[in-house]
C-alpha cells in the first residue's frame, strides 16, 4: 500500500543504508519491503512513536532485515518464491507433524538426522525439534531459559548440526520447525548478565524497579503460572538491587517489548533461525509479550501489534516460514493471534488447538461427547490461510481451561467437574485406570493441571499391569482412536514422540534433582529402541498402535476432504456418546468424509435417518475408509462399537486400504 509520510520515511532509510548492503541484489528483498512497509512504519510507530529515537530504530530495523536477506541462502530464497506462487500449500491434508526432544527421542541431532527414516516409515513429514538453544544445565525450564539465542546446547550439537538436518529433511520433503522464546531469557544470558553490571541499557530490556511498589501493582492483577514453585512475578536480583519480573520461573526474566531495541533483537533472531533453515517457527509464551498494570498482562491488544509487526519483517525476508503461535489460552482468544483484524492470517498461520485437546481428554474420562460438542460449537471461526495444531499430548501439562458456560451447558458443576477430572486422570477417582500426576496446583484457588504418557493417562499401564488383554485391547482402541480424531478434525496432526508406540510414563524425573519437582518430566521420555522394534513383531501393542497411526496418516494423505479449507461441519446425532462431524472439500463435495467417534465402553448406534434427509449416504455402499470394511448397519443404524470411530464414505476405497497387516486385528486399526 502506497502512504506518502511512511513512502517520504523509506526514502530517506534507503538513503542511510550502508554502500555495502546497497551494493548486493536485492531486488526481491525491495520489492517485499515497499509492500510491507506501510505495515511495518503504521505498527512500528503505534508502538514507539514517541520516543525521540524513533527515526534511528527505523533505521536499524531495516538494516538488520536487509543483512537477514543477503544472509539467507540461495535454497531458500527459491523455496520462499515457490510458495509465495503455492501460497495455501499448509493447508493441505499431507502434512503431519511430530513434536521430540532431540535428546530423549535421538540423543543428539546427528543421531535425530540417522531415525528420519523411521519417522518417513510412520508417514511423519513435519518434525517439530523441542529447544535446543543454550540453556544452564539445572535451570531450565525444559529448553525454555535461553542463555544463548544463537547457540546449540552442546548436548544436541552445533549450528552446523542444524544446518545438515535441515537439509535432510528437505531432501526428504519433511519439513523443520525450531523453537524461538520470545517472552524471556535465562538470567544467565549476556543481556541479563550486562544488567546486573549495572548496564541501564540492558535494564532497560527487562522490568526491573527498585522497590516493590510497581511489582505490587502489577501483582493485584496477575495469575502465578507455577504458583507451586515460582510463587508471584517478580524476583529480587541481589547483584542488581532490583525487583525483576520473572513471570514463569525465577531464572527466567521477561523480556520488555516497550523497548524497540528488544523488539529488533528478537526479529533478528527469528530471522537467524530461519536462514539456519526453519520452515516454521515455534513462537514461545506470545500471550505475556506486553505488561500493563491493572490488567492480567496476558492478550494485551499491544501483544498481537507485536506479532503482526514480527510477521510483516519475515514476510520481508522469509516469506516462506511460518509462525506457530504457543498461546494456551481460552477459545476467544487463541482465535486473536491468527490475526483478529486480517481476512488471512496476519500473524500466526497456526496456532495450538489447546481446546480441542482437552475436550477430547474430558470425553474420555465422562465416556461421553457432551462438552466436546459443546466446546466445539462454541470453537469461534478461524481464518482462511490459517490452520490449527491439533494434538493429544505435548511436552507441557494439560490445561482444564473450558469455558464454564459450555460446562454448565453440560449440566456440570465447572469447579467439580475440574476437580473430577484432576482426580479421574491422577487416579485418585475410584475405578480410574489412569496413571498422571497433578501438577501446577494452586492451594489458593484448588485449581490443578495434569502431566502424564498419552498411553498411561488413558489406561494402558493399568491394564499391563494388570495383563488384562481386553482392557488392553480397549485401550489400544481408544489411543488409536483420539489419534484419529486429530488426524481428521481439520489443521496439521502433531504427534508426541513416543506415542506412536504407546511409551508409558518415565518416572526416572524423580531420581533428578533438576526435575523431581516438575511433573512434567514424567512425558518427556527416552526412546527405548529396543521396544520400537517390537512394531515389527505381530500382535504387540507397538505393533498395533504404530501400524494403526501409520494406516491412518496414509489413508489423510489420500483424501482430500482432510485439507483444512475451513471445511468442517459438526452433526447434532442426539447421541451423548458420540462425536460426529462431516468434511467436505470445497471442490470435491462427492468425496465428503462423515468423522464418528464412540467414547462409551458400550457399543453405540448412528442413525442413519437424519443423514439421509440431507443427503448423505443416500445411495451406494457406506465404507470406513480407514479400515476399508463396511460397518454393521441394522435398521438403517450404524453401530459403532466401544472406542471406535469411523471415517465413512460412499467412495470405494482404492487399493492403499487393501493392504495386509497380518495378524493385526481390524478393530485395533480403527
Amino acid at each position: 500500500m502506497y502512504e506518502q509520510v511512511s513512502h517520504a520515511l523509506l526514502n530517506d532509510i534507503l538513503d542511510e543504508l550502508s554502500n555495502e548492503i546497497c551494493r548486493q541484489d536485492l531486488r526481491h528483498f525491495f520489492t517485499r519491503l515497499g509492500a510491507n512497509f506501510y505495515a511495518i512504519h503504521s505498527l512500528f510507530f503505534h508502538l514507539y512513536g514517541h520516543r525521540e529515537d524513533f527515526k534511528a530504530q527505523m533505521v536499524h530495523l531495516t538494516e538488520r532485515l536487509a543483512r537477514a536477506y543477503i544472509d539467507r541462502p540461495d535454497v531458500l530464497k527459491q523455496i520462499d518464491m515457490a510458495r509465495e506462487e503455492d501460497h495455501n500449500w499448509f493447508l493441505g491434508q499431507q502434512w503431519v507433524g511430530m513434536a521430540l526432544y532431540s535428546d530423549g527421542f535421538a540423543g543428539n541431532l546427528q543421531g535425530l538426522k540417522e531415525r528420519l527414516p523411521y519417522l518417513q516409515e510412520l508417514g511423519i513429514n513435519m518434525v517439530h525439534v523441542m529447544p535446543i538453544l543454550q540453556c544452564p544445565r539445572g535451570a531450565s525450564d525444559g529448553g525454555y531459559a535461553i542463555s544463548d539465542f544463537r547457540n546449540i546446547d552442546p548436548r544436541a550439537g552445533t549450528v552446523d548440526d542444524i544446518r545438515a538436518l535441515a537439509d535432510s529433511m528437505r531432501r526428504r520433503d519433511m519439513l523443520l520447525t525450531l523453537d524461538v522464546v520470545v517472552n524471556h531469557t535465562s538470567n544467565e544470558h549476556e543481556w541479563a548478565r550486562r544488567a546486573q553490571e549495572g548496564d541501564h541499557d540492558y535494564q532497560n530490556f527487562y522490568y526491573c524497579f527498585p522497590n516493590r511498589d510497581v511489582p505490587d501493582m502489577f501483582e493485584a492483577t496477575m495469575p502465578e503460572i507455577f504458583p507451586e514453585t515460582a510463587p508471584g512475578n517478580f524476583t529480587w536480583d541481589e547483584s542488581m538491587g532490583k525487583w525483576v519480573m520473572t513471570v514463569f520461573n525465577h531464572y527466567q526474566w521477561d523480556l520488555n517489548y516497550a523497548n524497540p531495541a528488544v523488539f529488533i533483537e528478537m526479529v533478528d533472531i527469528i530471522l537467524f533461525w530461519a536462514n539456519q533453515g526453519a520452515d516454521i517457527v515455534r513462537l514461545d509464551a506470545v500471550a505475556f509479550l506486553w505488561k500493563k498494570i491493572g490488567t492480567s498482562c496476558q492478550n494485551e491488544r499491544e501483544a498481537h501489534l507485536i506479532l503482526q509487526l514480527m510477521k510483516d519483517c519475515c514476510q520481508v525476508v522469509a516469506p516462506g516460514v511460518l509462525f506457530i503461535a504457543e498461546a494456551i489460552v481460552a477459545p476467544s482468544e487463541i482465535i486473536k493471534y491468527f490475526g483478529e483484524d486480517a481476512v488471512i492470517a496476519k500473524e500466526c498461520e497456526i496456532a495450538y488447538n489447546a481446546t480441542f485437546m482437552a475436550l477430547l481428554w474430558d470425553a474420555v474420562a465422562t465416556k461421553n461427547a457432551k462438552l466436546l460438542n459443546q466446546g466445539i460449537k462454541s470453537l469461534p471461526n478461524k481464518l482462511d490461510r490459517a490452520t490449527w495444531l491439533n494434538y493429544l499430548r505435548c511436552h507441557d501439562d494439560i490445561g482444564l481451561g473450558f469455558d464454564d458456560a459450555d460446562i454448565r451447558a453440560c449440566d456440570y458443576d465447572p469447579y467439580s467437574h475440574r476437580r473430577f477430572l484432576v482426580d479421574w486422570y491422577t487416579g485418585a477417582f475410584a475405578g480410574s485406570p489412569a496413571r498422571g500426576r497433578p501438577f501446577g496446583v494452586n492451594l489458593k484457588t484448588g485449581d490443578a493441571r495434569i502431566a502424564g504418557a498419552l498411553a498411561s493417562l488413558a489406561g494402558l499401564e493399568a491394564a499391563l499391569e494388570d495383563n488384562d488383554e481386553q482392557a488392553i485391547s480397549e485401550v489400544v482402541d481408544l489411543i488409536l482412536m483420539l489419534h484419529a480424531m486429530i488426524m481428521s478434525f481439520g489443521g496439521i496432526p502433531l504427534i508426541w514422540y513416543g506415542d506412536e508406540i504407546g511409551t508409558l510414563n518415565d518416572n526416572s524425573f524423580l531420581e533428578d534433582s533438576h526435575k523431581a519437582s516438575d511433573a512434567r518430566w514424567i512425558h518427556r521420555p527416552r526412546i527405548d529402541w529396543s521396544r520400537a522394534e517390537r512394531r515389527h513383531l505381530n500382535g504387540t501393542v507397538e505393533r498395533r498402535i504404530f501400524e494403526g497411526i501409520k494406516r491412518m496418516i496414509s489413508v489423510r494423505k489420500d483424501t482430500p476432504a482432510f485439507a483444512d479449507f475451513n471445511n468442517r461441519e459438526l452433526v447434532d446425532v442426539e447421541n451423548p456418546h458420540l462425536f460426529v462431524f462431516l468434511r467436505t472439500h470445497p471442490s470435491l463435495a462427492a468425496n465428503s468424509v462423515l468423522v464418528v467417534a464412540n467414547f462409551d465402553t458400550k457399543p453405540q448406534y448412528l442413525d442413519l435417518e437424519t443423514l439421509n434427509r440431507r443427503g448423505l449416504f443416500r445411495y451406494g455402499q457406506i465404507t470406513c475408509l480407514a479400515s476399508g470394511d463396511s460397518p454393521a448397519i441394522f435398521n438403517n443404524r450404524v453401530v459403532v462399537p466401544p472406542y471406535h470411530f469411523y471415517w465413512l464414505s460412499n467412495q470405494r476405497p482404492g487399493a492403499l486400504f487393501e493392504d495386509s497387516f497380518g495378524a493385526i486385528p481390524r478393530r485395533s486399526l480403527s
